[in-house]
């Protein structure tokens, strides 16, 4: 921040303040009482008959400072600033560029008038938060646009384009980036040549009155998202606030908001989706990684394999405008590949999510070959061949003999030793994980495998183009399954155990499912393809999955695993597999018995949290809350519980070492605490407090 971050200048009758606060001009304490001084001199100058409010560097306000979210409040409230915006005798414009996002938008609607740049994007994210906005934006907003845009656009929390902004009556001008201010200012000079009285949102009633007089459009909005709203309690606070706009006076409608925004701030949810906004960010930074570390450049990327995977990976480099060479081993994998990419973007192009344009665009830079040798030009290769260890061995022999000095060797493997994988070369430097979720296209996270010798400018390289891909990048250590996948395993083996002691799959969903997550482990079994990994001519029909694969129910695809399914894929239990499971614990001499949900929740999701905590003892993950990144973005654990060491604590960890405990008496070793967790306990800790401590080693 500046020493002044709020700057105020003359130009002919208009007073020009600036919000100085590089760089996303937070509206912190400081700022807000310089606004209030910038606003009460303008005010106070004869010579200045409006104003012209707008913002240095990229954008005119990134919103509020969510690190005072909290804490006891410092000065002027944002609210009390808002009400002299609003309440000035002198007409003050917002000039916007960039974004205007959450307190920077309701602060621009708390101005007279409002001019942006095409470009500019403006929006109400506190909804991603687990807040409302705090201070006027559901109350003002649906007075400008309309109860139903407001509520699309608060309970989303994404950003409009200025142009879309300007067609719903939200901006009043659009103009030139080079010229916001000049043009603000002579738009502000019009309206003092024309005498206009400056019009108060607040005062607005036209729009508030649709939601008045059709009450039925609010349930209608609550039904048409009742799946995505599922188990968060802001969206629906979001909606009670817009309805107040529309049945209340500005007021108390103000009170309502602000009474809503304290009782949310201080609930659980809002405190986990905030952890989860600073633990993206702080998985960023690498200890030992300064930004004095280079990148190397990538202007090429190459891809092994045309499969599921590798189509996907290739289409996040060519979103990005990085042209990519695919190679496939024989030709109808590489055309049925290309098939895929084709149709993909083919399918974004018709939801309107992209243009015709854009799919010729990015498919041609898409080149393909089978042959390993049109890799020799690539900056980063990323192998997305089979998960055999032999087969990925062999391909990075080879590609060592094949890329340039300096390219960068990836290995997208889900499980396997990277370390291992990088011996095969002779540049072990240059040898990285880059784990790719599924659909690779889609899933927000990249798990960067850091190996024994990886250089730290491949890091830095893999870091960096994660998030120039739209990916949320999280350094972890070799390990098998690294962090998501060994967690993982620890709820399905405890699932396949909890079938034969009693409960059943759907059973297990439903109670795993009530948490909050996507899918229970036999519903993601199903999906995934239940013969993964399995041989018929191997299989001993030993397993439930042995015998579900030889009677040919091997998931989604075959219409039957360990659910039935109909022509639109809906499950329903299967008496079949019932039976198989009896069948399996009888033959095994394990006594059935009745299976309560809470020990299904404990046995499923406490081992998960201890072995994060080995995890973390390992090294293999540098933070608690990297661990929870990786959960919400490649797992879909719930965003509103913080992730699964965040929830642990919230649960208590004493509780959590209690039934470890018990269940390894009962169990067995599978269940042995981990020692950090022990320590965490003994020490009245918590994983959040370890994440703290260790930033303050580094």
């Amino acid at each position: 921040m500046t020493d002044t971050p709020t700057t105020l200048r003359r130009d002919g009758r208009v007073a020009v303040i600036t919000l100085a606060s590089p760089p996303v001009n937070a509206l912190g304490a400081a700022v807000r009482e310089g606004l209030r001084d910038r606003i009460a001199e303008a005010g106070a100058d004869a010579e200045v008959g409006a104003i012209v409010l707008t913002g240095s560097g990229k954008l005119f306000s990134g919103g509020a400072d969510i690190t005072e979210f909290g804490k006891p409040p410092r000065g002027m409230g944002l609210g009390e600033l808002l009400d002299i915006v609003e309440t000035s005798f002198k007409p003050v414009v917002a000039a916007i560029h960039g974004q205007a996002l959450g307190g920077g938008l309701e602060l621009a609607l708390a101005c007279h008038h409002r001019v942006a740049t095409p470009s500019a994007k403006l929006g109400l994210p506190e909804v991603k938060l687990g807040l409302v906005p705090g201070a006027g934006g559901t109350q003002r907003l649906p007075r400008v646009v309309g109860p139903q845009k407001a509520l699309e656009i608060i309970t989303s929390g994404q950003p409009v384009g200025a142009k879309a902004a300007h067609a719903m009556g939200l901006l009043d001008a659009l103009t030139g980036a080079d010229t916001l201010v000049a043009d603000a200012t002579a738009f502000a000079e019009r309206i003092l040549a024309e005498g206009q009285a400056s019009p108060r949102i607040r005062d607005r009633d036209d729009r508030i009155a649709e939601g008045r007089d059709d009450p039925a459009l609010f349930d209608a909005f609550r039904k048409a998202n009742a799946k995505k709203f599922r188990g968060f309690e802001a969206p629906e606070a979001c909606i009670r606030c817009v309805e107040a706009a529309c049945n209340r006076p500005f007021a108390e409608g103000i009170v309502f908001e602000r009474e809503t925004f304290e009782r949310l701030m201080h609930g659980a949810q809002s405190i986990a989706q905030r952890h989860v906004f600073f633990a993206e960010r702080e998985a960023a930074k690498i200890p030992g990684l300064g930004k004095d570390v280079p990148t190397r450049p990538v202007a090429r990327v190459g891809i092994i394999g045309a499969g599921t995977m590798g189509g996907g990976i290739s289409m996040n480099f060519l979103n990005a405008g990085i042209p990519v060479t695919i190679v496939e081993a024989k030709a109808e994998a590489l055309e049925r590949g290309l098939k895929t990419i084709r149709r993909n973007y083919d399918g974004s192009a018709k939801k309107g999510r992209i243009t015709a344009a854009d799919v010729e665009t990015r498919m041609a830079l898409l080149t393909d070959s089978l042959d390993f040798a049109d890799l020799a030009g690539c900056d980063l290769i990323i192998e997305a061949a089979f998960e055999d260890m032999d087969l990925k061995r062999t391909i990075f022999r080879t590609l060592d003999a094949i890329a340039k000095p300096g390219a960068i060797l990836a290995s997208n493997t889900s499980y396997l030793d990277i370390d291992v994988i990088a011996g095969m070369t002779r540049r072990p430097q240059d040898v990285i994980g880059m784990h790719f979720f599924s659909p690779a296209n889609v899933m927000r996270l990249l798990e960067v495998v850091r190996g024994a010798e990886t250089a730290p400018d491949v890091i830095a390289t893999a870091m960096a183009l994660g998030r120039r891909i739209g990916k949320v990048a999280v350094l972890v250590g070799v390990c098998h399954g690294f962090v998501g996948n060994r967690m993982l395993e620890q709820r399905q083996r405890e699932a396949n155990k909890l079938i034969l002691e009693g409960a059943l799959p759907q059973d297990v969903d439903r109670v795993v499912e009530g948490v909050g997550l996507p899918m229970g482990p036999f519903a993601m079994s199903d999906l995934a393809g239940l013969d993964i990994g399995w041989s018929a001519e191997t299989s001993k029909g030993e397993s439930v999955r042995d015998i579900l694969c030889e009677q040919d129910r091997r998931g989604q695809k075959t219409g039957r695993g360990f659910y039935d399914y109909d022509e639109n894929r809906k499950p329903s239990p299967s008496d079949a597999v019932e039976a198989v499971i009896r069948d399996v614990s009888e033959r095994k001499g394990i006594a059935r018995r009745t299976v309560t949900d809470q020990e299904i929740l404990e046995r499923c999701l406490y081992p998960m949290v201890n072995e994060g905590a080995k995890i973390l003892e390992e090294g293999k993950a540098l933070r608690a809350s990297d661990i929870d990144t990786v959960w919400i973005n490649g797992y879909g654990w719930p965003v509103y519980t913080g992730g699964p060491m965040h929830w642990a604590d919230g649960i208590g960890l004493g509780k959590i070492l209690d039934r470890m405990k018990a269940f390894e008496a009962e169990h067995g070793p599978e269940f042995a605490p981990s020692s950090l967790l022990e320590k965490l306990v003994a020490e009245g800790g918590s994983f959040a407090g370890y994440d703290r401590a260790a930033r303050n080693m580094a």
